[in-house]
C-alpha cells in the first residue's frame, strides 16, 4: 500500500570533524538499506552529503547558495547500488550547514512527491553540530529554522536528528553548540521530529531505527472498571522481540527465461493407511487428530474438540487494585502493550488521565483480566502501570504487562550457604574482592552515565547477519566477515575497564585458589573425549606442562560379573576398532537381563540400576537409543508379567526412562511419554 511506503533523504555531514565516525556512519546506513531490502523494497531513498569541497544541488542552480552540498544519490528504489555508494561516503574539507542541508533534503521530496505521493516523508540528518550555521539574510536564526519547521508540517515530513558527540566535541566551542541545540530542539517543538545525542560508535549504531514497525491495534473497546463504568480504549503493542527475517525455501529449476517464476517451493503433504498396502490418498474428511497419552494415541473429532474448548468473552475487565510493591518485576512477562484514551474521544481521555494520576499519587496498580479477540482461547492476567506524560501534547496513559499463572511460577530452591561446612564458607577478604568484582563490572555506576543504554544498543546478532547477508548477495562464497568494533564492545569485556581494574582481577585470583579434586570422577563423556583425542597435556601461558603421567586401562574384551560398570566403560573408551562399542552395548544388556533374571527377592536390583544408568549415558553419547529402549520395553513387559513393583519404581526414581528424541535424534520416544514411562506402570493384579 502507497501509505506504508516511505520516501527517505539521508543527510549526512562528512566535513572534517566527522571523519573519525564516519566509518560507523557508513555501517549505519548502508545496515538501514539492507533492511529495507528485505522488509521494505519498495521504499526509497536519496543521499545528499554537506561539508564537501565540490557544490551538486538543484538549488544551487535555481537560487544561488548551498554550497559545499552534494546530492549523491536522488531518491530511487532501494537496491544494492546504493548500498555501494554508502559503503563509499566522500571525506569533506569544509565545515558543513546542516540548516542548508535540510532545505536541500526537503527541496528533493516536495519537487518529486509534492502532489503524487501520499506516504511517509522523512530526513534523516546525521551531524555533530558543532560549527555555526550562516546568518539568515532576513530575521534572526530562530525565524529562519520556525519557517523550515512550519513548511515541514504543511507538506507532511518528518526529520530524525542524531547529534555525535563524545571525545569528537572535546575542543569545540561551547556556546556554538548550545547554539545549534536550541535550534535543533525547535524543529522537534514545532514539528514530528526526533533529536538523539550519542557518544560512541555503539550508540551510534542503535541510534537510527532502520526498521519502522506500523502500530496495529490489539484491543479496541471498553476498559470495564465496574458494569456502571466503561471507559473506550486502544491499545497497543509496546515492544515486541526482533527475530530473523523468515528464511523461505527458493529453487533455481525454474527455467531462466520466464521472467513471471516465483522460484518459490511449494510443499504438499499425503496421508495414506499404515495398514494398507495400496497408494490411496485419504481425503481431509476421513482424518482425525491422535493425541498421546502415555503409550497409545487417543483419537479426538473436531467436533469433540470444539466442545471442550474454553471460549470467554471479548473484553478488558478491572480485577483490583492493589500496592505497587506488591508486583515484583521479575513476574512480568511477554511483550508490553500501551493502554491509550479513543482517539478523538475528550471523555476518555479525561477519564484516563484522572484514574492515571490518582494511581501515581497513591503508588498503586490495577490487576485485569484480558481477552484481545473474540473466540479467543487463552485469557491473559496482567497488570496496569500508570504512564504519566511530560508533554502538553501527548495524553496520559498505561503499561500492561503479562503476570504468571500458577502454571507459569518455577519455583528452584536452593540450600542457605550457612548449610555448608565452615571450611566451605568465604571468608572476609574472599567477600571483600567478590563484592569489588561485581561492582567494577555494574554498567550504571553511580554518577556515570549508563554504559550500553537499551534504547541505544543494537542485537549484535542480527546486525551481523544482516551484513553477512549483503556480503553473500554479491559474493556467495565469501566467508563470515569477522565481528566488528562496535559489536564487540556490547558482546565482550571492554579491555579499557579492564585493564584498569587489573589490582580487581589479580585479588579474586589471589584469595579463589583452583586446585583440581583428586577424589572427582570423570564422567564417561569426558572419558571418550579424552580417549578419542589421545591429550595427555595442555598448554598453559605459553609452556608445554605435562600431565599426571597416564596408564591406559587394560584392554576389556568381556563385561564381568564384578566391576560391570566399570568394564563397560572400558570398552566403550577402547577406539583402535568401531565393533567395541556395539560389542559393549550387546554385552551389557545381557549383563542387565541376566541379573533380573537371576535376582532373589530383588537383592540384584541396586546393581541393575547402575548397569542401566551407565548403559543410558553410553548410548546418548553415541546417539544410539534404539537398544537401550528395547532393553526397557523388555524390562517392562518381564516387570509387568511378573507383579514386580519395586524395579521399575527404583528406575523411576533414578529417572532412568526411555532415551527421548531431544536427547537422541533417532529415537521415536517424545519427551512426554519417555517422562511417564515407568510411572503409570500397573502390575497385573
Amino acid at each position: 500500500m502507497a501509505r506504508n511506503k516511505e520516501k527517505l533523504v539521508l543527510l549526512l555531514d562528512v566535513g572534517p570533524s566527522m571523519h573519525g565516525v564516519l566509518p560507523e556512519v557508513e555501517k549505519l546506513c548502508s545496515m538501514l538499506v539492507e533492511k529495507k531490502l528485505i522488509f521494505s523494497k519498495y521504499d526509497e531513498v536519496g543521499v545528499v552529503a554537506f561539508g564537501t569541497e565540490e557544490t551538486n544541488n538543484d538549488l544551487t542552480t535555481e537560487v544561488g547558495g548551498y554550497e559545499n552540498i552534494t546530492v549523491l544519490q536522488d531518491t530511487k528504489v532501494v537496491d544494492g547500488d546504493l548500498i555501494d555508494t554508502l559503503q563509499k561516503l566522500p571525506r569533506g574539507t569544509l565545515d558543513g550547514d546542516f540548516l542548508d542541508a535540510i532545505v536541500v533534503g526537503m527541496d528533493m521530496l516536495i519537487k518529486k512527491y509534492k502532489d503524487i505521493f501520499k506516504g511517509k516523508k522523512r530526513l534523516c540528518l546525521i551531524t555533530n553540530a558543532i560549527h555555526p550555521i550562516k546568518d539568515s539574510l532576513e530575521g534572526s536564526k530562530e525565524d529562519q529554522v520556525t519557517t523550515i519547521a512550519e513548511q515541514m508540517t504543511a507538506q507532511g515530513m518528518k526529520m530524525e536528528s542524531i547529534v555525535v558527540r563524545g571525545r569528537l566535541s572535546q575542543d569545540a566551542d561551547k556556546r556554538i553548540m548550545d547554539e545549534n541545540d536550541h535550534l535543533l530542539s525547535i524543529f522537534s517543538k514545532k514539528t514530528r521530529t526526533r533529536n538523539v545525542y550519542v557518544d560512541s560508535p555503539t550508540s551510534l549504531l542503535g541510534a537510527l531505527k532502520t526498521r519502522r514497525v506500523t502500530p496495529v491495534t490489539t484491543f479496541r473497546g471498553h476498559l470495564e472498571l465496574s458494569p456502571q463504568m466503561k471507559i473506550k480504549v486502544w491499545v497497543y503493542k509496546k515492544t515486541q522481540e526482533e527475530k530473523f527475517p523468515t528464511l523461505k525455501k527458493y529453487s533455481e529449476k525454474a527455467p531462466p527465461t520466464n521472467q513471471f517464476a516465483t522460484h518459490q517451493v511449494k510443499v504438499d503433504y499425503e496421508y495414506k493407511s499404515v495398514g494398507d498396502s495400496s497408494t490411496t490418498v485419504i481425503p481431509p474428511e476421513q482424518r482425525i487428530k491422535g493425541y498421546r497419552y502415555g503409550p497409545q494415541v487417543v483419537p479426538i473429532s473436531t467436533a469433540e474438540w470444539d466442545a471442550v474448548k474454553f471460549k470467554p468473552e471479548k473484553g478488558v475487565k478491572l480485577l483490583a487494585f492493589t500496592d505497587a510493591s506488591k508486583i515484583k518485576r521479575h513476574c512480568f512477562m511477554k511483550d508490553v502493550y500501551l493502554f491509550v484514551a479513543e482517539p478523538g474521544n475528550t471523555r476518555a481521555t479525561v477519564a484516563v488521565s484522572a484514574i492515571a494520576r490518582a494511581m501515581k499519587e497513591t503508588n498503586t496498580v490495577a490487576i485485569l483480566r484480558c481477552v484481545w479477540r473474540q473466540g479467543q482461547q487463552n485469557v491473559v492476567v496482567g497488570v496496569l502501570t500508570p504512564n504519566i506524560s511530560q508533554n502538553d501534547k501527548i495524553p496520559d496513559s498505561f503499561y500492561f504487562n503479562v503476570l504468571p499463572f500458577a502454571e507459569d511460577v518455577r519455583e528452584y530452591q536452593f540450600p542457605p550457604f550457612n548449610s555448608f561446612p565452615a571450611s566451605w564458607q568465604p571468608n572476609e577478604q574472599q567477600q571483600k574482592a567478590a563484592d569489588e568484582l561485581v561492582q567494577m563490572l555494574d554498567l550504571a555506576p553511580s554518577g556515570k552515565e549508563e554504559t550500553l543504554l537499551p534504547e541505544f544498543t543494537p542485537n549484535p546478532i542480527l546486525e551481523r547477519f544482516y551484513r553477512h547477508l549483503e556480503l553473500k548477495a554479491k559474493q556467495p562464497d565469501a566467508a563470515v566477515p569477522p565481528l566488528d568494533g562496535a559489536l564487540k564492545k556490547i558482546t565482550e569485556p571492554d579491555p579499557e575497564l579492564v585493564s584498569k581494574n587489573k589490582s580487581v582481577f589479580d585479588a579474586l585470583h589471589r584469595h579463589f585458589e583452583l586446585k583440581p579434586n583428586p577424589k572427582l570422577k570423570k564422567s564417561s563423556r569426558q572419558f571418550y573425549r579424552e580417549k578419542q583425542s589421545g591429550s595427555n597435556a595442555h598448554e598453559s601461558d605459553g609452556q608445554a606442562v605435562k600431565s599426571i603421567e597416564y596408564q591406559p586401562p587394560v584392554k576389556i574384551e568381556k563385561i564381568g560379573d564384578l566391576t560391570p560398570v566399570q568394564d563397560f566403560e572400558a570398552m566403550m573408551s577402547q577406539r583402535d576398532n568401531p565393533e567395541w562399542v556395539g560389542k559393549a552395548i550387546k554385552e551389557m544388556r545381557e549383563k542387565i537381563l541376566s541379573l533380573v533374571i537371576h535376582s532373589h527377592e530383588g537383592e540384584n536390583y541396586h546393581k541393575v540400576v547402575e548397569c542401566i544408568a551407565a548403559l543410558r549415558k553410553g548410548c546418548i553419547i553415541e546417539q544410539e537409543p534404539g537398544p537401550y529402549n528395547d532393553l526397557m520395553r523388555q524390562l517392562r513387559e518381564y516387570c509387568h508379567g511378573k507383579g514386580i513393583e519395586s524395579l521399575p519404581q527404583l528406575l523411576a526414581s533414578r529417572d532412568l526412562t526411555l532415551i527421548s528424541k531431544s536427547e537422541a535424534e533417532d529415537s521415536d520416544v517424545t519427551y512426554e511419554e519417555a517422562r511417564g514411562y515407568f510411572v503409570k506402570m500397573e502390575p497385573n493384579p
